[in-house]
């Protein structure tokens, strides 16, 4: 890349958003001069030009002053936002990457350019089928965790009753369809008449349904899952959990993925659920699981998705923002009812 110095837009974190979704007074964007000379790159470090970045529930916690929670370290006042991302190399100083090849790493900047440690940095060759935005979604974080919860923790099996809350999101969606190929019966709870005609008609679901409308959890859950609910893959949290909790089956698994109803009120206003005890009756079996924990299953997970990828048993669904000003609005509508399937920003054309 001949240019030596580039214009590069940046997000940070101006001040910490404890309550509520964050907006404009908590992180801005400024524009700040990086130099592409190789004599400004440091050894073993590599320059890349960011082509998405991966926005996801999690990245709300990182932003509450509050250590609470999913325990992630907050990013400090003034610092760029880091997230999931794939960028395409401009210069290199380590041998191993070249001008040009395309990379993903988790503690990408959002922003236009990045410069990193390359042992940070892992390499795609995107395949036959597999567009780049694939890397953070099916093949990425939302659908490692979707296998984690499905398959190491639900060991959802053939006949299994999986139950999905949030389901036509980013992992939702993969998972749903993850217990559909294991030949489980999946239901899913979504936000709009929309998003349920999807999963059903699209993503192999059984049933679904828009909780805004069924808004007696009990009543619904009696209603789709008749014969109680073996698996379940939290995504909410509160009142939802409870309602499960009147609906498990002995045995039952419950992989604690998320709980995106509770992220923007401190832990003091969150729902409580009141019947635990069915977890000692039923002998259930719930845990919260961070994606980290499991990287050592990462070549499993790749060689498991990319053939259900290239057999077309799971479809990826994308929402697409477009420019690196679109980062505050793609963060906030995770908090809405607006998307279908993963959102990502494409911060380069």
């Amino acid at each position: 890349m001949a240019t030596a110095e580039v214009e590069n837009r940046e997000w940070y974190v101006a001040s910490y958003a404890s309550t509520g979704v964050p907006n404009s007074d908590h992180i801005k964007l400024r524009t700040v001069t990086l130099s592409l000379r190789a004599e400004c790159i440091p050894d073993n470090h590599v320059a890349f030009q960011i082509l998405y970045v991966s926005i996801d529930p999690y990245m709300r916690t990182q932003l509450s002053g509050l250590d609470d929670g999913l325990s992630l370290p907050q990013i400090p006042l003034g610092q760029v936002i880091r997230a999931f991302g794939i960028g395409k190399v401009v210069r290199s100083k380590d041998a191993k990457f070249s001008e040009g090849e395309i990379v993903t790493s988790r503690f990408c900047p959002v922003s236009e350019f990045g410069v990193l440690p390359s042992n940070l940095l892992q390499k795609i060759k995107p395949g036959d089928g597999v567009a780049l935005p694939d890397y953070l979604s099916s093949l990425g974080m939302p659908g490692m965790t979707a296998w984690v919860g499905i398959e190491k923790i639900g060991n959802a099996k053939e006949g299994s009753n999986v139950y999905i809350s949030a389901a036509a999101g980013g992992v939702g969606i993969i998972a749903g369809q993850l217990a559909k190929v294991k030949g489980c019966r999946v239901v899913g709870s979504v936000g709009s008449d929309h998003k349920v005609k999807l999963l059903k008609e699209e993503y192999g679901y059984d049933e679904a349904f828009n909780y805004r409308i069924e808004t007696d959890y009990d009543a619904a859950l009696t209603k789709y899952f008749p014969d109680g609910i073996d698996v379940y893959f939290d995504n909410v949290g509160g009142k939802m959990l409870e309602a499960v909790l009147n609906h498990v089956n002995h045995g039952a698994r419950i992989a604690l993925c998320g709980m995106i109803s509770e992220y923007n009120k401190v832990w003091t206003e969150r729902e409580g659920v009141r019947n635990l005890l069915n977890m000692v009756g039923k002998e259930v079996m719930m845990k919260g699981f961070m994606v980290p924990s499991y990287f050592n299953h990462f070549e499993e997970f790749i060689k498991e998705m990319e053939v259900h990828l290239k057999e077309g048993k799971i479809k990826s669904k994308h929402k697409i923002y477009n420019g690196i000003e679109s980062f505050l609005e793609s963060l906030t509508s995770l908090f809405t009812s607006s998307n279908v399937g993963k959102v990502i920003l494409q911060v380069t054309p």
